[in-house]
Formats: structure tokens, C-alpha cells, sequence
């Protein structure tokens, strides 16, 4: 008897947890990003609309605090109306699933963080139209922590 209660229990408790999962991905609200797909491009267009660009070093299928902050940064309305008037966008993602990026893009990645003397991820760096680095940040921290470090950026660009 112990057991069949105790199965039901478990059983409960699966599809519960299941259901409530279900309706906090719901909720979220993702919001898309101009994201620049090349990072030449990214200098250029700097350079034209006078703003920096934030280089976002990331491993999107692995790093799990990545994906903490591309859910809790990335994808805010706060996080999209700055980006969206101050900033220009590029991901330097070095994922495990090497399919997920072209060659071509992954070594100019690898040469990026090089550069950049990138050894973490998430890793934020912010270079002026010549790629000179003029902000970073690394590892996950809180996200409002973010906010005044961008915006400084903005202001002495």
C-alpha cells in the first residue's frame, strides 16, 4: 500500500513540476537583437553611426552561465532599446557543437580572443570602429550590475 501512495505521490510531483516549467517558459518574453553576422561589418558600421560595438564572447550550447545571461540581459526591453539606439551588436560564439558556426566565423573567434585576451565565457568586450577595446567585462554577474557599466561605455565613446 505504502508503495502505490507513495508512486502516485511521484507521479504528482513529475507532472506538476513539468506543467509549472511549462508555464514559466511561457512566460518569458524574448525579444530579437540586431545582431551583426560579421564582425568587419560591425567595425564599419560603427564607424558610420559613431557607436561602439559590444562583442559578446559567449559558448551558447555549453556555458551555462551564457545562457543565464542571454535570457537575462539579452533578451529585456531595457537591454533592446539600449542596444537598439547606442549599440552594435557581434557574437563571438564558440560553441562544442561546431556545426552551430562556420569555420570561417569560428576562426575569427579563436583570433578575437586572442586579441582580446578573452579565457572566459560570458565574456563582454566593447571596441571603438578601429577594434580598439575600450570596455570589458567578464563572468555572470547581476544583471542590473550591467546596466551602469554599458551605459558608462556609451558616454565616453
Amino acid at each position: 500500500m505504502k508503495k502505490i501512495v507513495l508512486f502516485f505521490v511521484v507521479c504528482f510531483l513529475v507532472v506538476f513540476n513539468s506543467n509549472a516549467q511549462e508555464q514559466i517558459e511561457e512566460s518569458v518574453e524574448y525579444h530579437s537583437l540586431n545582431w551583426v553576422t560579421s564582425y568587419k561589418v560591425a567595425l564599419k558600421k560603427s564607424k558610420k553611426e559613431k557607436k561602439p560595438v559590444l562583442i559578446y564572447f559567449t559558448g551558447s550550447d555549453w556555458c551555462g552561465p551564457c545562457k543565464v545571461l542571454d535570457k537575462n540581459l539579452f533578451h529585456t526591453d531595457k537591454f533592446k532599446a539600449i542596444a537598439d539606439k547606442d549599440l552594435i551588436l557581434y557574437e563571438a560564439d564558440t560553441p562544442r557543437n561546431k556545426d552551430i558556426v562556420s569555420p570561417e566565423k569560428l576562426e575569427i573567434t579563436n583570433d578575437l580572443k586572442r586579441k582580446y585576451k578573452v579565457r572566459s565565457f560570458p565574456t563582454l568586450v566593447f571596441v571603438n570602429h578601429k577594434g580598439k577595446m575600450i570596455g570589458y567585462k567578464k563572468g555572470l554577474i547581476l544583471t542590473e550590475y550591467y546596466y551602469p557599466f554599458i551605459q558608462s561605455v556609451i558616454e565616453n565613446y
